[in-house]
């Protein structure tokens, strides 16, 4: 599985990146200012997104807790 971790290096993105690793998944990190800027992030995902923004594949899933409930229902993670 290839995931798309965009990143500001809070707990959040700390917990989706350890979540992915564990499900041994490949992890491109895009980090705030080394990367990206903030108002190119929310030109992407909008003004209200939170941080992290995940992608699976090339499917955009959202933050943290929409990608723990995207993995539930797809049967990769059981909660």
């Amino acid at each position: 599985m290839q995931a798309v971790l965009y990143s500001n290096g809070n707990q959040e993105s700390e917990r989706a990146r350890t979540l992915l690793e564990s499900l041994n998944a490949e992890i491109l990190e895009y980090k705030l200012n080394n990367h990206f800027t903030q108002r190119s992030f929310e030109s992407e995902f909008g003004e209200k997104a939170e941080y992290p923004q995940v992608s699976i594949g090339y499917q955009h899933i959202g933050s943290l807790k929409d990608t723990l409930h995207f993995l539930g229902e797809s049967g990769m993670l059981v909660i």
